[in-house]
């Protein structure tokens, strides 16, 4: 297994006590670095990625042999403009990347306005820049979003839900590329460069289709009722495989229990449009589309075989499937879930990161394996570090590495160590973190359930305790840094609450990734009856019996899914939670899902109306006669993921019934805060609220 060899120790002399260690404060601990997008070209030894410090967001980038890191743009505002969609041209001597736009929302802003964190008195538009990769000045090559170059150096990309184009080299201006009847997505050169493969959105259905030029009709693959996606081309450019689920059709569904999502995967003839399916998932709740974060992952190997992630025996594993269909081969088995896949530039090797390895609680962890395509993974790294997102480098791999303490950095697997190529903050206090343990306790039902615990350091005393509840909700906190930013921010928060002298309680609540399918997917969750609270609570009660806790000081915190359960714990339980911060969380399923699932327009409604009735009762607002304990709400006003009125909502429901709350309102902000004086502002307020209600920290 790979050691951190470049992660610092401290050598004590023989009778020489250690130095104090200075308490740092909430800015020191959210000085961090965050890592994002790590790519590699698809024809030279260069990498990129884009790092962001206090908020401000750059490229970097790295070339063989020797991977030395080097900064390719220089901005220096904490403007909140994201940096997105890193792209290398053929050669790869320049990069394309996207900023500005809010690229996890649920939904885009009235009107597609680009989100203005910052509050300029000039409207942000999202752009697509072309910059060198030995770094100078962006360039403005459109306004658009999602592109693609081809070989000929022609990016096409996104603009309105049509695709435009526009050469790399700006001697020419953008122009729509085609006309197309659907919303248009995912564009996708041919390797060659001579066709562009897209999804066209039909509303209940959409189509994979080809376009070639302006004199030929649009090519599209077999078109059917089904919903078609993934499109991915063969090295040759003849053949295009891609997913097919079933259209929005048939019966109404059932809202209140789980059923099986079904999908196929298919390959066509780019010439003629005639596909064949190649294989079907079984009509299994573990046979549908996979919905983590990498999706279906679908890709074109070597030797005519495909390779796509899925849940086939519980768990997100990578599968092969020759590609005139047969059986899929598990190439991963194990307990353990697959996520962060990409391949090697000869198409034989996958590289990706999964909570597994030879180390004691690996399973709140990340480490980074390859696997060729007749199986038989091989470890790139272990230990107690998290590594994710491995990328090719060379003849070597690259990929993002932190552990409980230090931040991330982008490093190389070299030989049976990590080397660091680039650490942004070289003085920031890591020797001041905790390192959180793995603990575990009982759900009322029996199920066992997982957090990282973070203890203070210094005698133990009977201290003050809080509950984390992350958001996603298929999301794991891990046993250090976390590879996505919005949690990152929390686990930050986390260690500044335990240097302040709380006990932190972080919980992985069934519909926590990690743990298999049926975990991530169990049934009466969220708006079908709230059955992860139980966890929740379960969690309080373990800690209430804590030797270093103080059972009467007991508070929680969350955002987005986590503020719901915040919510939840203070409707329900304000005798055990005292005080909590409520970031951006829904308080009212049935308005939500009233406002985002309308009923179908038909006689036939299904088990709408009863949904509705259970969705309000698994909601906060449902139990406000109980409620008690303060609250403290932050929300930004321009949030695309929850909307602004569910805390409107509740903040007129808290007034109504006499409790006590405060309000932090970020105008123009969206979900995941896009800057960090707005985390800092947050996370500031959440610490101070925390304090008072619960006691003084030391």
């Amino acid at each position: 297994m790979a050691a951190r060899a470049w992660v610092m120790g401290a050598v004590l002399l023989a009778g020489v006590a250690a130095p104090a260690i200075a308490r740092p404060t909430l800015s020191d601990i959210l000085g961090y670095s965050f890592i994002d997008t790590l790519v590699s070209a698809d024809h030279a030894d260069r990498i990129a990625w884009v790092e962001e410090v206090n908020g401000v967001r750059n490229v970097w980038a790295a070339a063989g042999p020797g991977f030395a890191a080097h900064p390719v743009t220089h901005y220096t505002a904490d403007d909140g403009q994201e940096i997105t969609q890193l792209h290398f041209d053929h050669a790869a001597d320049t990069i394309v990347f996207v900023r500005g736009g809010d690229h996890d929302a649920n939904w885009p802003a009235e009107g597609d306005l680009a989100p203005d964190p910052a509050s300029t008195a000039t409207e942000d538009k999202v752009g697509i820049y072309a910059v060198p990769f030995a770094g100078g000045e962006p360039r403005l090559l459109a306004e658009g979003d999602e592109p693609d170059v081809s070989a000929k150096g022609i990016v096409a990309f996104v603009k309105e839900h049509q695709l435009w184009s526009v050469p790399l080299d700006g001697s020419a201006k953008p122009a729509k590329l085609l006309f197309d009847r659907g919303k248009d997505s995912q564009p996708l050169w041919s390797p060659d460069g001579g066709r562009l493969a897209f999804v066209s959105g039909r509303g209940d259905h959409s189509f994979i289709t080809v376009y070639k030029d302006a004199a030929t009709p649009l090519t599209y693959l077999a078109p059917s009722t089904g919903r078609d996606g993934d499109p991915v081309w063969s090295p040759d450019g003849t053949r295009i495989a891609f997913s097919r689920q079933p259209g929005d059709g048939g019966a109404p569904e059932p809202l209140l229990t789980r059923v099986p999502h079904p999908f196929a995967i298919w390959t066509a003839d780019v010439a003629t449009g005639e596909g064949k399916r190649a294989w079907a998932s079984p009509v299994t709740l573990d046979g549908s589309y996979p919905q983590g974060g990498d999706g279906l992952g679908l890709r074109w190997m070597a030797g005519g075989t495909l390779a796509f992630l899925t849940t086939l025996d519980g768990w997100e594993h990578l599968y092969a499937l020759p590609t005139d269909g047969g059986t899929p081969k598990l190439l991963t088995p194990g307990r353990f879930m697959v996520e962060h896949v990409s391949a090697s530039r000869d198409r034989k090797t996958l590289y990706y990161a999964a909570n597994t390895g030879a180390a004691k609680d690996d399973e709140d962890r990340r480490h980074a394996f390859r696997v060729g395509l007749s199986g038989g993974p091989v470890a790139l790294s272990g230990g107690a570090g998290i590594e994710t997102s491995p990328v090719a480098a060379g003849s070597g791999v690259a990929l993002v590495s932190a552990d409980a303490t230090h931040p991330q950095a982008v490093a190389l697997v070299d030989g049976k160590a990590l080397k660091p190529l680039h650490v942004a903050v070289p003085a920031y206090p890591a020797a001041a973190l905790v390192t959180p343990k793995l603990v575990s306790w009982a759900a009322p039902d029996g199920l066992s359930i997982q957090g990282q615990l973070f203890e203070p350091p210094g005698p133990k005393k009977k201290r003050p305790a809080v509950i984390f509840v992350h958001g996603g909700p298929p999301r794991q906190m891990l046993l250090g840094w976390h590879y996505m930013g919005y949690y990152s921010n929390a686990y930050a928060l986390n260690q500044y609450l335990a240097s302040r002298g709380f006990v932190v309680l972080s919980v992985n609540y069934r519909l926590s990734v990690g743990y298999g399918r049926a975990f991530e997917q169990p049934d009466h969750a969220g708006p079908a009856g709230g059955s992860e609270y139980q966890d929740v609570l379960a969690g309080a009660r373990w800690l209430q019996q804590q030797p270093g806790v103080d059972p009467a000081r007991i508070g929680i915190w969350g955002g987005s899914y986590g503020g719901y359960l915040t919510g939840m714990a203070l409707s329900r339980n304000s005798d055990v939670f005292k005080a909590g911060s409520d970031l951006h969380g829904v308080h009212d399923w049935s308005r939500d899902v009233a406002e985002e699932t309308q009923p179908a327009k038909r006689y036939e409604q299904g088990d709408w109306q009863q949904f509705l009735k259970v969705a309000f009762e698994s909601s906060p607002d449902a139990q406000i006669a109980g409620w008690r304990s303060p609250v403290l709400l932050i929300q930004g006003d321009d949030d695309r993921n929850v909307r602004f009125d569910q805390t409107v909502d509740l903040a007129g429901r808290l007034t109504q019934a006499g409790v006590p709350f405060e309000e932090l309102v970020l105008p123009n902000e969206i979900h995941g805060f896009l800057r960090h004086d707005s985390w800092l502002k947050a996370d500031a307020a959440t610490a101070r609220f925390l304090t008072e209600k619960l006691g003084p920290m030391e």
